[in-house]
């Protein structure tokens, strides 16, 4: 029950900070206009709006496990596609970040030897979206440690699901015309750090640096 009295306590929090008369939701109650959706991971410690200190109509956000984007196929899941959809067609956001993260657990369960069927399967079958790029971190990154694979397939899947954004034709219209900017970042929780791929260096560089660790101060003699 604790929990359920902090999250009460904090909308009333909320209440007072953006419900009241002349406060924000008074020009979002009729209509939403975020200017950026962002595909981010069900990870309870990666949420895109406190990450970024968004309020509420900065963003668009769809949340899955292991941030991914579906290719455009007949039997892609509606879910994610249809969300896509709704911000890009409807919404006509001007750009769309792919935010990935460190120790992300669909990536875990991804590289993880692959185990005996269970009653429902439903993260391996979802994590097989990201198949390709589990086999050619494997194959390209066969002489680098577990954790060493582990943070590659997390900023590949990245990549993947931004070139899987372009399989969308509405989408791929829509950047070649420059009204759609598709973005790749990649939080380091381990730093703190905030990544953004750059295809002009291809790697991911520092948006947010991490925060400097300075040494306990030592008394004096």
């Amino acid at each position: 029950m604790e929990d359920i009295e902090k999250f009460i306590h904090g909308f009333s929090r909320f209440q007072q900070q953006y419900l009241g008369e002349h406060c924000l939701f008074s020009s979002l109650r009729e209509a939403q206009r975020p200017g950026t959706l962002v595909i981010g991971c069900c990870d309870s410690r990666v949420d895109p709006a406190l990450l970024t200190g968004s309020d509420p109509g900065d963003m668009f956000v769809v949340r899955n496990v292991a941030n991914l984007v579906p290719p455009c196929t007949p039997d892609a899941p509606p879910g994610v596609a249809s969300a896509i959809e709704f911000a890009v067609c409807g919404l006509e956001v001007e750009r769309v970040i792919v935010l990935g993260h460190a120790r992300c657990g669909g990536i875990r369960a991804l590289m993880a030897p692959r185990r005996l069927a269970q009653e429902t399967d439903f993260v391996d079958r979802w994590m097989q979206h990201a198949e390709p790029v589990r086999q050619r971190v494997l194959r390209e990154l066969a002489h680098k440690t577990s954790d060493e694979q582990h943070k590659g397939c997390e900023m590949a899947s990245i990549l993947h699901s931004l070139d899987n954004l372009l399989t969308y034709p509405w989408i791929e219209r829509r950047v070649e015309e420059g009204r759609l900017h598709l973005h790749g970042w990649y939080f380091d929780i381990d730093s703190g750090a905030l990544l953004a791929y750059s295809a002009r260096q291809q790697e991911f560089l520092p948006l947010v640096c991490p925060l400097e660790k300075h040494e306990p101060a030592r008394r004096r003699a």
